[in-house]
């Protein structure tokens, strides 16, 4: 790993428990078995965390979790930086993933810890001043709505620490409302990497073409600014001053594609901290996606 700069990554951390493989609401008030099942330690901004140190990459994951046995867990997986979360006393949330043999999948989730995660548990983990070349990452906001009130002071305290910023928006549990839709293009122009997927881009910008999403979402951020658009198993594209590049996904047998987009932004931001072109960046994060949701237990494709 070379010494260009270092990944903060904001946002949930909590439990996955994963089972499958599940097509149809079984009957009320009866139980069916399961084939297959996981539980392991999510969230986006985990996801992205726990892909970012297998590929070598230098971080630290700004999170809360709940006081509780599930919290305790969590913890062992990021020893160094779970000294530092907040504690809650609401429940460690708990999402529960149910795998289709389309390859989707469906989120039951609590709202739990998440939703006391606010600005001061952000700030009082946050190095006063960033490295040279660091990037704060901002992940799924719409799932912490105290940290959601106060995202325009996050966005401009760490612009004031000195970190570049890189957002991934998430799905708006709420839907892409006029509100939600002014507040996110409010955020834009502070931006130096948009990380979208496709259906978030185009239900965002309101547009029924990509290209256009894309000249849409563009017109909002800076100069230098970059958007990038995962688009699952046709791989991603992004613009920058106005070049549009595009990398191919491999073809792989579907395992698992939870979190797939957190691992895209690892292996994206991963070379973006290594000092590669746009290019290289877009191929690392679709190799890193593409090997994690084809592979049991996940890997995340080889350290740069």
């Amino acid at each position: 790993m070379s010494d260009y700069g270092k990944l903060l990554i904001i946002g949930s951390v909590n439990v996955d428990m994963i089972l499958g493989v599940l097509d149809d609401l079984p009957r009320r008030g009866t139980e069916i078995m399961m084939s297959q099942s996981e539980t392991r330690v999510g969230g986006n901004a985990a996801n992205t965390a726990l892909a970012f140190k297998a590929m070598g990459g230098h971080f630290q994951l700004v999170a809360n979790i709940g006081a509780d046995m599930l919290g305790e867990w969590v913890g062992t997986a990021f020893p160094e930086n779970a000294r530092r979360w907040t504690r809650s006393a609401l429940a460690t949330t708990l999402s529960v993933g149910l795998t289709h043999s389309d390859g989707e999948r469906t989120f039951l989730t609590s709202p739990g810890h998440l939703t006391s995660f606010c600005l001061a548990d952000v700030l009082v983990q946050t190095p006063a001043r960033a490295g040279a070349g660091d990037v704060a990452l901002l992940c799924s906001p719409f799932l912490s709505p105290l940290l959601l009130e106060e995202f325009d002071l996050l966005i401009a305290d760490l612009r004031r620490r000195g970190y570049k910023l890189a957002l991934d928006t998430g799905w708006p549990p709420q839907g892409w409302t006029a509100e939600i839709r002014a507040r996110v293009a409010g955020w834009l122009h502070a931006v130096d990497h948009v990380l979208i997927n496709e259906i978030e881009a185009l239900a965002f910008s309101g547009c029924d073409r990509l290209e256009a999403a894309l000249d849409y979402v563009g017109g909002l951020t800076g100069e230098g600014a970059t958007v990038v658009i995962k688009r699952g198993p046709e791989g991603a594209m992004a613009r920058r001053d106005g070049q549009t590049l595009s990398a191919a996904a491999p073809r792989v047998a579907v395992v698992d594609t939870i979190g797939a987009g957190d691992i895209f932004n690892a292996g994206y931001l991963h070379g973006h901290l290594c000092g590669e072109e746009l290019q290289s960046c877009l191929r690392l994060g679709v190799e890193a996606a593409s090997s994690a949701i084809s592979t049991v237990p996940r890997r995340y494709g080889a350290a740069r």
